[in-house]
């Protein structure tokens, strides 16, 4: 008798009770059949081959392939019944349902597998997962455990002793001085800084000799240059480093650089301002870039003018070689920001170390011989400035301002003199457009007196002075309050004049003049009422060229702003205009604390 698989009496019971109806065959045989035919199977196919198994039923009836009842006899051959052109007669599908003389679709046994695969592999991933978060779980405790010990072994107290910023004194200095002509180099640390012992080493930047080394604080040194001796370093150590300062001073009677020019030696930096005339209004600006560290610093220039941005890719990525002074003349070439900047009459420049860092200074030979000074480097843009330092007398007073955002500032102007403070008729409020340079003038509100400028805007501006007297130029800025260090003038040859502002409230400071001995003159204490300009004409040490100068503000003191009037021949006629910046003595340290944050990633 035939099979319903086309054997004669091969199959095992089970398998042939899966391929009969429910009724012959329980469910428990066809789960049995099911294990034996599928082996590896995954959990989750007997359902469908069961259903599969039992519509088979008529149909395998209706063929005449009744399954053989169990225990019927087996000994036949087990072979396949070959139908007359040689092939099996009869096959079985995967669902149990067997036909004979023809073959079931390929594309049916195909699809059955790959739902089979299907299956196995969703089971795979389910067990990848399963493994997935079991690793997590344990990098989570071992996060946890971490934590816990880093908490256990903290030393009781630790926090709160490391919670406060402290202040340490400035051990490390260096300042770059720019001597393109022949004048003086001049350097002086106030009395006293960190204490103990340091020095101040004084080198030419162009050959490395050392010119001078200086051991003791608050004694002034000074030194006359040759012309194109290049640029200047100072680089001091220990307890001459706090309060450090330095600066260049030229004066030539005639010729194209005639006029008296000061500038302080600067510290290298990374984004530095100037806001002074631009090539339209000068015969020539020179921007001096000095790198003195180890390293090639790379400098991107931009600029604003009184019309808006100039947007060129000129003046992009200028290399300083380490050691050496590199001069851009603006307006002049590629690396001076090319020819667009050659109409502009003002003028704020940016300049920005992508690569290191460089100390920068930028000096002016004003058109028509009207005399050379150089542009103090601006503070960055802020909302509340105060420039000190407009010197008394006739001629042109004007207030630069720039706003270097996209968006338009509102500026607010009071005048502080020596009379009090008041806002410049129809000047008191400026609306400024973006990423411009306005110029502001001053000359009849201020009618001829010291005077400074405090500034109010609702957007950050950079400001900057422009003043013209005689036969000569100055330049001036926003500078910062005095701390309680003060400020130092390392030179005062000629004939000195201080400009000290309170904007705020009123303000009590010594000036003090020390000899090139470091031998200090009687302190002069000097008030200044709240919102005015007071002028002090320090006294010359006899017989002395040139001595210094310091300012200190006195306990409960309001803030105190200052600047350096330079000046010489008849009426004042060649001057220069030196900002005082606080001197830095300390440092303040942000608080560190040991955190268990840093083991969280």
């Amino acid at each position: 008798m035939l099979g319903s698989y086309g054997k004669v009496g091969s199959e095992p019971p089970a398998a042939r009770g899966v391929i009969g109806s429910p009724s012959e065959a329980g469910p428990d045989a066809a789960a049995k059949a099911r294990d034996a035919s599928e082996p590896g199977g995954l959990p989750g196919h007997g359902d469908a081959a069961e259903g599969r198994a039992g519509a088979a039923s008529p149909q395998t009836q209706e063929h005449g392939g009744a399954a053989e009842a169990p225990g019927a006899d087996t000994g036949r051959q087990d072979r396949p019944k070959e139908a007359p052109d040689g092939k099996t007669g009869d096959r079985a599908d995967s669902g149990g349902t067997h036909r004979t003389g023809r073959r079931e679709p390929v594309w049916r046994l195909l699809w059955e597998q790959a739902e089979k695969w299907e299956q196995r592999l969703v089971a795979l991933a389910v067990q990848v997962l399963r493994y997935r978060y079991a690793t997590a779980a344990l990098l989570l405790v071992a996060v946890a455990a971490l934590y816990g010990a880093a908490a256990l072994s903290r030393p009781s107290g630790g926090q709160a002793a490391a919670g406060a910023p402290r202040r340490v004194p400035v051990t490390s200095a260096m300042l770059a001085c720019p001597a393109p002509t022949d004048g003086t180099v001049s350097v002086l640390t106030p009395p006293g800084g960190s204490g103990g012992t340091g020095r101040a080493e004084v080198s030419s930047l162009k050959d490395g000799k050392a010119v001078a080394s200086i051991t003791g604080t608050g004694t002034p040194w000074s030194k006359d240059v040759a012309d194109g001796a290049g640029a200047y370093v100072i680089k001091a150590r220990g307890a001459l480093a706090g309060g450090l300062q330095a600066e260049h001073t030229s004066h030539r009677g005639s010729g194209a650089d005639r006029g008296l020019a000061a500038v302080r030696c600067g510290e290298p930096g990374t984004d530095l301002w100037f806001v002074g005339p631009g090539p339209l209004a000068a015969d020539r600006l020179e921007l001096h870039l000095t790198n003195l560290d180890a390293q090639t610093a790379v400098v991107d220039l931009t600029a604003l003018s009184g019309e808006g941005p100039l947007d060129t890719l000129d003046g992009r990525g200028l290399p300083i070689d380490p050691g050496s002074t590199r001069v851009v003349r603006i307006g002049d070439g590629p690396e001076g920001l090319g020819e667009i900047v050659q109409t502009a009459q003002v003028l704020a420049l940016r300049v920005q170390a992508t690569t290191g860092r460089v100390a920068a200074a930028l000096r002016v030979r004003a058109d028509d011989g009207g005399g050379v000074d150089w542009l103090p480097a601006a503070g960055a843009p802020a909302t509340s400035l105060t420039v000190p330092g407009i010197p008394e007398g006739g001629g042109e007073r004007r207030l630069l301002l720039a706003v270097p955002g996209q968006d338009n500032a509102r500026v607010r102007i009071q005048v502080l003199t020596s009379s009090g403070a008041f806002a410049p008729e129809g000047r008191d409020t400026v609306d400024l457009p973006a990423r411009t340079v306005t110029s502001v003038t001053l000359e009849r509100a201020l009618s001829g007196k010291a005077a400074a400028v405090r500034l109010t805007s609702d957007k950050p501006v950079v400001a900057g002075l422009a003043v013209a007297r005689g036969d000569d130029v100055g330049y001036g800025t926003a500078t910062a309050p005095l701390g309680a260090a003060g400020g130092v003038v390392a030179d005062n040859r000629f004939e000195s004049v201080l400009l000290l502002t309170a904007p705020e409230r009123e303000a009590t400071v010594t000036v003090t003049t020390v000899d090139g001995r470091g031998r200090a003159g009687t302190p002069r204490q000097v008030r200044i009422p709240a919102g005015r300009t007071a002028q002090v004409e320090p006294p010359a040490p006899a017989g002395e060229k040139g001595f210094g100068v310091l300012i200190v503000p006195q306990p409960g003191s309001g803030p105190v702003h200052a600047a350096r009037v330079l000046q010489t021949g008849r009426d004042g006629g060649l001057f220069t205009v030196l900002p005082v910046v606080p001197a830095v003595t300390t440092l303040l340290l942000p608080p560190v604390l040991d955190s268990q944050r840093v083991l969280i990633p």
